[in-house]
């Protein structure tokens, strides 16, 4: 096999380096399939080696080792061998191949796909070469290739010609033969399907066609040598034509290559030009070239086609006449002459019949572009070059005529040798020009302009020169067309007619010849017939016409004769109906190109041809000729303002009868000839007519009241003829030529579609209009759109038939097989598709409109339509057989293009949805097929397809936008799916399960375990393109939509629950598909700006996802490598295979760097982000003259509408039609003189709406992409392992981000659009900015193990060791010139946001508090840049100032809070006080004290049970917050205080409004909340910040504290019930305990004795008996609680009851102890403070327990009564409680130590400790999902528990247990000291006296209330010795030795703690000491 083993080598190593060299600038014809494997010829050897291959195994090509091959392989092989005679291991590689390449040809086995990529490789080889001969330099074209290329390409063909190039190529194309090689194949059964055959079979034609091709194109640029041409000649002699006459695309490419051999065209150039084609023309170079090939021709020896002979013979005379008329030519002279001979030989064998029937009318003819050329040059070169010769045809011609004429005069047969040869001359150029694809317009060269043209276009040669004078051939040519037409004899006038009517064209050809006809009927001459002018003009024709029209209308029989049938005795002859049609088919080509011609033509006064033609129309002529006429009228009807004229004189003549009149008995008109003539004949042209005519007149102009006054006005009749006579009937009804029946169904069709397409469903069309008619109110019709939905929204016969078209044609095209009328079936399924289209698109207006009529009409959905039963296969089959089409994608882009926009439609339906799945996969074979159209369609690429040598005409573009088009649907249907609810078609498409649950699918590479080729698979195919290269993926700058929907449906599979586990899973595995995508962002295309970013914003949120779910999953080697691609500053390799970034986590930079490691590259994440232009160019705002600006802004917007993305644009077509509809309805001269202007500033109106419209989208798509930005920035910062990042490398990254986006954010042009988005990110920055070095400083300091604060430095920190060195210089590793920037940066952004931007604003206060946490540094000094930091702060006029006024201004809840927040935050680091000062003097304090007044309405009514918002709520929390943190400053409650902030909150009422507690909720044990919290919840939400400022009031007051303290009395007094109600305490819960601690801290600081005395009030005697009465309730209230505080079972039970719940309760339980042991504390400090202030000497001290220590003796015992209190409220206690509160302290002190020194030892070696213990230290954090989370995570959590235990015992500890333990001694102390050594005993003799000493020093009371003196005296008055003496004795017991020694080594540690002393020693002496006196 020559073809294979000659070039194989020579040229598969060259074509890639020639398309390197190019850069892809050549035509690219390389092949997606492998490489043509090696053709050696079959050998022995290699026979045995494969015999062996199973057991010993075979080396293969590119494979490592050998492989074993199964014994089924090795036989195919050898039959492959065989078959196509190649070595045995081509062949196994080939079966290989097939078997790899098998997943992109379903259904066939890999025999058959070897067999594909067998011709394909040939296929391959072939076209190379004929691209690389393309690119050659020569003579006929350019591909303006560089000069080198064009060199190599040049040269390395020549060494192929000089091998015998030629040769093989006609010996190949002998050699192969389809047939021939189907015969061998099916022997071998290496055919399969009818696809398969079709494949094979076309892959064999083309190998034929390049090859013929290549010698085509080398003839064209250099003409083949001597021995090429005879070899060539040769060839041609033994060629025969097809079957019906032309020649095979081969060898009509040999023809003209010959031919191009023969080309001499170039004589005509300048003199430089040809004498350089001289030197390189063999013609006249080599020597005896013409002598060879004129002798080889001149031999009489016939070839098997004389035609084929003549027109070789003729091509050579006329280039030796070309030549004679070089300069030195005289040595050829001898040959030069018989130029004339050669021609006339060429002559006699019919040369022009045979170009004529066997060259042009080749269908392969038209297809390129220099065939037509060549030919073209031959006819203009006979004409031109042998007038001579012409001149001899016409004389023969005229002869021919006069001996035919005397014949007829004699009555004889006219003689049989007549010779027609002008006849066929001008056959053959009428057909040559009929058709003109390429817009050549070569028929200019026969028109001399006599007049200049209005336009400026070209007058000379195709050229393109523009001559001055025409040059000599285009007058000579000229003279030819008009002589021809003079003195015209009869038998040559129909054929000059059809040469006219090819020379007419063309826009300007058509011109010409309009002018010709003119000037022709104008001649003076008289003619035989009497008609003025030449017979070939307008006015001969049109003349006749109204004679033949006068004269059969005189013939016209009566309506009710019978006869009409039958033509009448004088009709019109034969020969007259060819000259008329002829002249017919003449004036269509003219008026069709030419309006001017069209629209002068109609207004002749005299002509009136549309009158005549429908005046002939209504006579008795032939049904082809009535055909003729429509079609000259619907030539006519392109001009709307005829069609309008035209419409009423159809109507008026009745040719469809629409108007019945009562007496007439039968139907005249269209109808009656197509039911009774054409259907008997079984031909329709007139049908077919009628259907072009409606066809074009509906496009040009639509009457909406046609035949009104006659019948009810509309088109209505018109349409019922085409549906129910011709549409419903056409399959029906006999065809003599089979395609005839397509045709007509083709044709009623495209009137269809075009109804449909115009019709737009108006509220009118649903209420019947009644028009009056002859006296009667009759309904008009509807129009005829609304007629066609509602048949086409019912199962009607029409939708039937529409549906079962398209079953029949998907059948067809099934064949693969030719068929008459194939072309038109297509056009009439694209049709049908089409209008179901249009109707899904119309049906939801449609249908609203329906329902909103009162119309009694019923109409269903179409998608539901389409489910029914197909009548013929009894199966819900029409959604299949549309889906069907996609199948034929490649050979039929519109049907596929048109299905698959169908089932994009009819795909949001997701019921819809189920019931297809259940369709498309009912069937296999069908489903099948079906995904394989999905993916075809998908995979087709049409960017390497062109094959032209140009651009490509019009209709490749067009295939190419519909091929792309098709795509785009098929991924928007996926989208569309992909939002259903499985199953639905994406899953199906994509290869997911549908069977079982969608998650357990498991995707695989197509082949792999079976698995098709899915959709998935041609997406991430598209994507992948130009991924191993350096630009990136192709898809994303080519076919940037596609891109953007490819990375779309990626995301929603990424995205959507149930499919995200296999797709992540496939494309991380499988294709490693993120990092190879990831690596080329940002993606650069200016020209698709909003593709772009909307590609770049699927991308970074698939990324976002990938991030989170490695890092759930640990996959942290996935992780990491992604994040360092995106955060790297260092260059790394581009482009590494997948291996690249598994290395280990600290890898060696050098390793991964390319060039010196010094330079830092941007990182990934910062480009992506410069990649988001903020600024957005503005359409300039319109400028009207006509309309109004306002109105025409308001119809814009009732225009707009949201598109599929969810954007508001507006409807542009919408708006179009709005306005033009306005300016239609202008009356009067003027508005008809402004039309022009008015549509051009519609225009400008439309132009503006465009831009506006790419504006929004643009807008949308950049906050698109800056939102997936910052969701990957976020992901990246928050769900990562933080140790993947290192510390100082986080603060660094977030450092750098923040800088860009406030440098972007801040530029003047950066549109307002994104503000919101970067203010979210630069909020989620700061915070972790702040987090980063918080974490940093808390590493940094190391404290000592024991040291309680431990706990405060520790919060979610890392594990890495802290370093060295001193940590306390600045920030640490950021850099606090850095921060400063930042946060100047950030003051600006505020500065810039108005106050439109709420939430912009609230972003950026948040960024604010977090950016001033960071200056929260635990002791450490006031070092030189922290005030650096704060020096814009410190000017109180500054931002701030204007922000905080600005907001107390406006009241907004959240900026209120925030900007309290703010302040708060401030006033804490404000070191100097300026900004209390400024807000104190500035009066600002003072409002917002004021408001707390006018919160109290609002924040009653958050106490009911249901209540409005909360915003209130959280308003006053911050405002509270604010003054807590004011008041903390001693300045600041100073300032506090004199605003009257306390007096304020007396004023409030909401504090009384205090909500019943549910007594089932005792011990805390309530229902979960939700998220509104219970109106208990809010009362304390609103009571304890109250509470709160009164105590911290009260601590900070030191200088005013009695001032501090009466406010603070008057508060409590004021809400007196409230508080007693708290310190009642009937409900034990975590916040009811928290009350009772808050309260109990104030009462201990304010109702204290001498208080009153202090008070600056002037009260009455009875007024102040009222407030100590209130204060003496407050005490004993407060005593009361000592003893149910104080240790009871009751609370002891509650206490551990708790202890067996989850783990949420944990830290509530450590509340509730907290809470327990401050209220103890509180008390214990109050009865402290009353004992001190009360008692001036020790004598007189006050008494408040009772000398009882049973309480002690009891409650060591078990008790009974757990629910009553121990003592009731009016009674004192006894000391017994304070033994016993003072025994639990010290045991609780040393369990609470341990805890403590427990948790810290832990928190210092979390890394130790058991995962259980972890787990459950978790778990009290985070109750649910602790398994989920990562270690790293899980110990931060534990960290955080710990850190929590720690503080928590710190405060137990230190706080409170400590203070009870010495105050319970001193207090024991103060009272055993007065029983023991000053109390008088009752029953001693001085007991009066005694009681008078107990009272005497008090002044009414100050402690007590008088009640109290009451109980006191009954409490304290019966206190005998024997109490006393008992009291010694318990107080001995109780106070033992044990206790004591608890007590020093309580001591001892608390020192160690808190390295300070305490008084326990001191009062344990003291204590000791009382009781060793005895008292006798």
């Amino acid at each position: 096999n020559q073809f294979t083993r000659g070039w194989a080598p020579w040229l598969t190593p060259v074509i890639p380096a020639l398309w390197e060299a190019e850069a892809g600038r050549l035509l690219d014809v390389r092949s997606s399939r492998p490489t043509w494997p090696n053709g050696e010829p079959k050998n022995v050897q290699q026979h045995e080696k494969v015999q062996k291959a199973s057991t010993e195994g075979v080396a293969i090509q590119g494979q490592q080792g050998t492989r074993l091959l199964p014994e089924q392989l090795i036989k195919e092989a050898f039959i492959l061998s065989d078959l196509f005679d190649i070595g045995e291991l081509a062949a196994v590689e080939l079966l290989l191949a097939g078997e790899h390449q098998q997943p992109h040809f379903p259904g066939l086995t890999r025999g058959l796909v070897a067999v594909l990529l067998y011709w394909d490789g040939k296929r391959c080889i072939a076209n190379s070469l004929k691209a690389l001969i393309q690119s050659r330099r020569g003579k006929t074209w350019t591909l303006e290739l560089s000069p080198e290329l064009a060199s190599m390409t040049t040269r390395f063909t020549d060494e192929l010609m000089e091998q015998g190039l030629t040769y093989k190529v006609l010996t190949l194309v002998s050699q192969i033969d389809v047939n021939n090689e189907f015969e061998k194949l099916q022997r071998e059964r290496g055919l399969g399907s009818e696809k398969h055959r079709k494949e094979v079979s076309d892959l064999i034609k083309e190998c034929r066609q390049s090859l013929a091709e290549s010698l085509f194109a080398w003839a064209c640029q250099s003409p083949l040598g001597k021995e090429d041409t005879l070899l060539l000649i040769g060839h041609l002699e033994r060629v025969t034509v097809e079957a019906n006459g032309s020649l095979d695309a081969v060898n009509l490419a040999l023809l003209m290559a010959l031919l191009y051999c023969f080309d001499t065209s170039f004589i005509e150039q300048s003199t430089e030009e040809r004498d350089d084609m001289i030197h390189q023309l063999p013609l006249l170079t080599e020597k005896q070239y013409i002598a060879t090939i004129h002798s080889r021709l001149q031999d009489s020896q016939l070839w098997k086609l004389p035609g084929l002979q003549a027109t070789v013979r003729l091509a050579w005379a006329l280039a030796l006449r070309g030549i004679s008329q070089l300069p030195d030519v005289t040595a050829l002279a001898e040959f030069t002459e018989a130029d004339e001979a050669m021609a006339e030989l060429a002559i006699a064998d019919n040369v022009f019949l045979f170009l004529t029937e066997s060259v042009v009318v080749s269908e392969y003819f038209y297809q390129e572009e220099f065939y037509i050329r060549r030919v073209h040059n031959l006819i203009t070169d006979f004409l031109a070059l042998m007038p001579m010769k012409v001149k001899q045809l016409r004389n023969r011609a005229d002869e021919d005529a006069r001996m035919i004429h005397m014949s007829m005069q004699m009555g004889n047969e006219p003689p049989i040798s007549l010779r027609r040869d002008l006849e066929h001359l001008m056959l053959l150029i009428g057909e040559l020009y009929k058709k003109n694809p390429f817009h050549l317009e070569l028929a200019l060269e026969y028109w001399c302009p006599t007049e200049p043209l209005q336009t400026p276009t070209i007058m000379g040669s195709y050229l393109g020169v523009a001559h001055q004078r025409p040059p000599q051939r285009q007058v000579v040519l000229s003279k030819f067309v008009r002589q021809m037409g003079d003195l015209l004899p009869p038998t040559i006038y129909i054929p000059y007619l059809k040469m006219l009517q090819g020379l007419a064209n063309g826009p300007q050809c058509a011109h010409y010849c309009f002018s010709l006809l003119k000037v022709n009927g104008s001649s003076h001459v008289e003619n035989i017939q009497g008609a003025g002018g030449s017979p070939v003009s307008w006015e001969h024709f049109f003349h006749s016409l109204m004679l033949y029209h006068e004269h059969l209308r005189k013939d016209l029989p009566s309506a009710d004769s019978v006869q009409y049938r039958h033509l009448p005795s004088r009709g019109i002859t034969q020969k007259e109906q060819d000259g008329l049609i002829a002249f017919l088919q003449l004036t269509s080509t003219i008026i069709t190109w030419s309006e001017n011609a069209r629209l002068a033509l109609c207004e002749h006064p005299q002509w009136t041809p549309v009158v005549v033609i429908l005046g002939l129309l209504q006579c008795s002529i032939p049904p082809v000729l009535k055909a003729e006429l429509l079609k000259t009228l619907a030539a006519f009807g392109k001009s709307p303002e005829i069609a309008a004229s035209l419409w009423q004189s159809l109507e008026y003549t009745q040719i469809l009868q629409t108007v019945r009149i009562p007496s007439q008995r039968q139907a005249i008109g269209i109808e009656v000839e197509l039911n009774e003539i054409e259907s008997r004949c079984e031909e329709y042209p007139l049908t077919r007519a009628f259907c072009q005519l409606i066809s074009t007149l509906v496009e040009s102009s639509f009457p909406s009241n046609l035949g009104a006054g006659l019948r009810p006005p509309g088109f209505d009749p018109y349409l019922q003829f085409l549906r129910d006579s011709v549409f419903l009937r056409f399959r029906t009804r006999a065809y003599r030529r089979a395609a005839e029946k397509w045709e007509v169904a083709e044709v009623v069709l495209e009137v269809f579609y075009k109804l449909l397409r115009d019709y737009e469903p108006q509220l009118e069309d649903f209420v019947d209009q009644f028009v009056e008619l002859q006296g009667e109110e009759i309904i008009a019709y509807k129009p005829p759109g609304f007629s066609l939905m509602y048949h086409l929204l019912n199962e009607s016969p029409m939708l039937e038939l529409a549906l079962s078209l398209l079953e029949e044609g998907v059948k067809q095209l099934d064949t693969y097989a030719p068929f008459p009328g194939k072309k038109h079936l297509e056009k009439a399924v694209q049709h049908c598709l089409a209008l179901l289209n249009l109707t899904l698109q119309k049906e939801n207006l449609f249908m609203d409109l329906l329902r909103e009529s009162q119309l009694a009409l019923i109409v269903s959905p179409l998608e539901q339509l389409l489910q029914g039963i197909n009548p013929r296969t009894k199966k819900a089959d029409n959604v299949v057989n549309i889906a069907r089409y996609l199948y034929h994608g490649n050979t039929n882009p519109e049907l596929a293009f048109e299905s698959a926009k169908i089932l994009c439609c009819i795909s949001c339906n997701s019921n819809i949805q189920i019931k297809l799945v259940g369709d498309f996969t009912h069937d296999q074979s069908i489903s099948q097929k079906l995904m394989a159209g999905f993916v075809e369609c998908l995979d087709c690429e049409d960017a390497e397809e062109f094959v032209r040598l140009e651009e490509g005409s019009d209709l490749e573009k067009k295939l190419i936008a519909i091929r792309y088009e098709t795509r785009i649907h098929i991924l928007n249907l996926l989208i569309t799916s992909l939002e259903c609810n499985p199953p639905n078609l994406a899953l199906y498409l994509l290869g997911f399960e549908l069977k079982k649950p969608v998650s357990t699918t498991n995707l695989q590479d197509p082949g792999v375990l079976g698995c098709p080729r899915t959709c998935l698979h041609a997406i991430l195919n598209i994507l992948e393109k130009g991924t191993e290269g350096r630009t990136g993926p192709v898809a994303v700058r080519e076919s940037p939509q596609l891109a953007e929907l490819c990375y779309q449906v990626i995301y929603q599979l990424c995205a959507c629950s149930d499919t995200s586990g296999p797709t992540m899973r496939y494309l991380r595995t499988s294709q490693d598909f993120l990092f190879s995508q990831l690596q080329y962002l940002p993606f650069s295309n200016k020209e698709y700006e909003i593709s772009m970013l909307n590609q770049m914003s699927w991308l970074m949120k698939t990324a976002s996802i990938e991030l989170r779910v490695t890092s759930l999953n640990r996959q942290r080697s996935h992780t990491q490598r992604l994040l360092h691609l995106l955060l790297d500053d260092m260059p790394v390799k581009p482009y590494s295979d997948g291996e690249g970034g598994m290395e280990d986590e600290n890898r060696s930079v050098s390793g991964f760097l390319h060039f010196d490691t010094a330079t830092k590259v941007r990182r990934k994440i910062l480009n992506i982000l410069d990649s988001i232009d903020f600024s957005q160019e503005i359409p300039e705002p319109l400028q009207l003259d006509f309309f109004d600006r306002t109105q025409i802004e308001q119809v814009i917007a009732n225009c707009e509408h949201k598109n599929l993305r969810g954007q508001t644009v507006c409807n542009v077509k919408l708006l179009h039609r709005v306005l033009v509809a306005e300016v239609n309805a202008l009356q009067g001269m003027a508005a008809i003189g402004q039309r022009p202007l008015l549509m051009e500033e519609i225009s400008t109106v439309l132009q503006y709406v465009v831009g506006r419209n790419k504006l929004l989208q643009c807008l949308h798509a950049k906050r698109h992409a800056l939102e997936s930005w910052r969701q990957l920035v976020e992901i990246i910062l928050t769900a990562c392992p933080q140790d993947l990042i290192q510390a100082e490398d986080r603060q660094l990254i977030i450092r750098d981000i923040l800088q860009d986006v406030h440098d972007k954010i801040l530029d003047d042009e950066a549109a307002q659009e994104l503000m919101p988005v970067v203010a979210g990110a630069v909020f989620t920055l700061t915070a972790h900015l702040s987090q980063a070095v918080l974490t940093e400083q808390k590493q940094t300091s190391v404290l000592g193990p024991a040291d309680a604060h431990y706990a405060f430095m520790l919060d979610s920190s890392f594990t890495s060791p802290p370093p060295e060195e001193n940590p306390l210089v600045g920030f640490a590793s950021i850099g606090d010139s850095s921060l400063y920037i930042i946060l100047k940066k950030l003051l600006d952004f505020i500065l810039k946001t108005g106050g439109g931007f709420q939430r912009v604003r609230t972003h950026l206060y948040g960024s604010l508090l977090y950016y001033l946490q960071i200056a929260q540094r635990p002791d450490e000094p006031d070092t030189l840049e922290a005030e650096t930091m704060w020096e814009r702060l410190t000017a109180p006029e500054d931002v701030f100032s204007k922000l905080q006024r600005e907001n107390m201004v406006l009241r907004r809840c959240l900026w209120m809070m925030l900007a309290l927040a703010l302040l708060d935050r401030i006033v804490s680091v404000d070191k100097q006080q300026q900004w209390l000062l400024y807000l104190s003097n500035s009066g600002y304090l003072k409002v917002l004290v004021d408001s707390l007044v006018e919160d109290d309405r609002t924040l009653q009514s958050l106490l009911m049970p249901q209540p409005p918002l909360l915003k209130a709520l959280y308003t006053y929390e911050s405002k509270m917050a604010f003054l807590t943190r004011v008041a903390k400053i001693q300045q600041g409650a100073l300032e506090l205080l004199r605003s009257g902030v306390i007096v304020r909150l007396a004023q409030c009422q909401v504090y009384d409004m205090r909500p019943e507690t549910d007594p089932q909720s005792m011990f805390g044990m309530r229902d979960p909340p939700v998220f509104i919290p219970t109106p208990v919840d809010r009362y304390r939400q609103i009571l304890l910040p109250a509470l709160q400022l009164c105590q911290v009031i009260l601590t900070s007051s030191m200088a005013q504290h009695l001032q501090a303290a009466g406010q603070v009395l008057q508060f409590l007094i004021s809400h007196s019930d409230t508080i007693q109600a708290i310190l009642r305490c009937q409900d034990v819960s975590a916040g009811s305990l928290q009350e009772l601690a808050l309260l109990t801290g104030i009462i201990s600081k304010a109702a204290l004795p001498g208080i009153l005395s202090e008070l600056d009030v002037d009260v009455n005697e009875g007024s102040l008996m009222e407030l100590q009465g209130h204060i003496g309730r407050f005490q004993r209230q407060c005593l009361g609680l000592l003893s149910r505080f104080g240790g009871s079972d009751r609370l002891r039970q509650f206490k551990f009851q708790d202890d067996n719940v989850e783990g949420d309760k944990v830290s509530k339980k450590d509340e509730i102890e907290l809470a327990m042991q401050q209220i103890c504390a509180n008390v214990m400090e109050y009865c402290q403070s009353l004992m001190l202030q009360s008692s001036p000497t020790f004598q007189h001290a006050v008494c408040l327990f009772t000398p009882s220590l049973s309480e002690t003796v009891n409650r060591d015992g078990p008790r009974q009564d757990t629910q009553a209190p121990v003592v009731p409220y009016w009674r004192l206690p006894g000391l017994g409680i304070i033994v016993y509160l003072l025994k639990q302290s010290a045991n609780d002190f040393f369990s609470y130590y341990d805890s403590h020194r427990q948790s810290v030892s832990k928190l210092q070696n979390v890394d130790q400790l058991p995962p259980d213990e972890i787990k459950e230290l978790c778990q009290s954090v985070m109750p649910a999902g602790v398994d989920k989370i990562s270690t790293a995570q899980k110990y931060v959590l534990a960290r955080r528990r710990l850190v929590k235990v720690i503080n928590n015992r710190a405060k137990l500890l230190c706080s409170f247990n400590l203070i009870i333990i010495e105050t319970c001694l001193f207090i024991l102390w103060r009272h055993l000291e007065y029983y023991l050594l000053h109390c008088m005993p009752t029953d001693s003799q001085d007991s009066l006296f005694a009681s008078r000493t107990l009272f005497k020093s008090r002044r009414l009371q100050d402690s007590f209330a008088s009640e109290t003196n009451l109980d006191f005296r009954s409490g304290l008055a019966i206190v005998s010795q024997h109490d006393l003496d008992q009291l010694q004795a318990d107080a001995i017991n109780a106070f033992g030795e044990s206790l004591q020694k608890k007590l020093l080594d309580i001591e001892g540690l608390y020192s160690k703690v808190r390295s300070r002393y305490s008084f326990i020693q001191a009062l344990v002496r003291r204590i000791r000491g009382l009781l060793r006196i005895s008292r006798n």
